[in-house]
């Protein structure tokens, strides 16, 4: 895994919320390393059933969107800085509250989170 200095990571994960998928070609704006594109990134599509399966760009609502959605990328940038993100805690809080769980591991200097 491609290391990532402190401050990138944490200005990354600022960006994070757990709702968003990011672009690719936003994602190599933000200089993330091309290995973690190539692994993190999917084709995802909408749910229509409720509003938070569908997905919306600036273009409005689409069917498939290529990218990577921002927990997995801060699922990432957690183990980047020896974080364990336990499987346990990712299957029980929601995507945002995840999220907002590593950014707070991340500046407590946690090493673990979830136990």
């Amino acid at each position: 895994m491609t290391p990532l200095p402190r401050h990138r990571v944490l200005s990354l994960l600022s960006e994070c919320t757990g709702d968003e998928i990011w672009s690719v070609a936003y994602c190599r704006t933000r200089r993330l390393p091309e290995d973690w594109i190539e692994q993190l990134s999917d084709a995802y599509e909408s749910g229509f059933n409720h509003d938070h399966q569908t997905i919306y760009t600036d273009d409005g609502v689409t069917n498939q969107y290529h990218g990577i959605r921002d927990v997995d990328l801060a699922i990432r940038l957690a183990t980047s800085m020896g974080i364990h993100v336990d499987e346990h805690a990712s299957a029980r809080l929601s995507r945002t509250r995840l999220v907002q769980a590593i950014k707070d591991a991340v500046m407590n200097g946690d090493d673990t989170l979830g136990t």
